[in-house]
């Protein structure tokens, strides 16, 4: 099986929509109500078969407090994709997206990173329609999709659709196809020493 080492994602938006509360979804299949706000930068990371391609994900959970910011800054370095997150039932959030896809834009040093809007707690009571949030996404040329850490929803495909676009993307990843699978070459990134276990996960898109 072809091999790529870590794709680096980053989980950006403001403090309570979620964000950690979705990573442990997706790499343990858990979900706990009173999750503590995350302190600067936490890491988790998962694998993934995509096409017959096997991906490490380095996921990056962002603190959304303003006074961490500055300890986050060089985390967007060598992103190959960004999940932004906003809450269903808080339209506040939705509209803070906007200084997080500035932030974004400042530190990232790929220009074609991937990224995907996420309108998360749809388990909530709505104050977000659904067509406010694709607006926000298609405006800045992003995927969008909504999700619930609540009761899974959206969730593992949020992960999917992001990791299949960054391997479709010129650029990001020097592809070609063989024997009906793409295979990917790039020199593996140093990355902090991981004090999580890798979750298998095998997806098939």
């Amino acid at each position: 099986m072809d091999y790529v080492t870590t794709l680096k994602i980053l989980v950006i938006g403001e403090s309570g929509v979620g964000k950690s509360s979705i990573i442990l979804a997706f790499t343990t299949g858990d979900y706990s109500p009173s999750f503590p706000a995350t302190i600067g930068v936490d890491y988790k990371c998962k694998l993934m078969d995509v096409n017959g391609v096997k991906v490490k994900l380095g996921i990056w959970d962002t603190a959304g407090q303003e006074r961490y910011r500055t300890l986050t800054s060089s985390f967007y370095r060598d992103a190959h994709g960004a999940i932004l997150v906003y809450d269903t039932s808080e339209p506040k959030t939705l509209a803070k997206l906007k200084e997080w896809v500035e932030e974004l834009q400042v530190y990232s040093t790929k220009k074609n990173i991937v990224c995907l809007v996420v309108g998360n707690k749809i388990d909530k009571a709505r104050a977000v329609p659904r067509e406010h949030g694709q607006a926000f996404a298609q405006k800045h040329r992003m995927l969008f999709i909504e999700s619930s850490a609540k009761t899974q929803d959206g969730i593992n495909l949020a992960f999917e659709e992001l990791v299949q676009k960054i391997i479709e993307t010129p650029g990001l990843w020097e592809t070609t196809k063989s024997s009906g699978n793409i295979r990917i070459s790039q020199q593996q990134q140093q990355q902090p020493q991981e004090e999580s276990s890798c979750y298998n996960y095998i997806c098939s898109i």
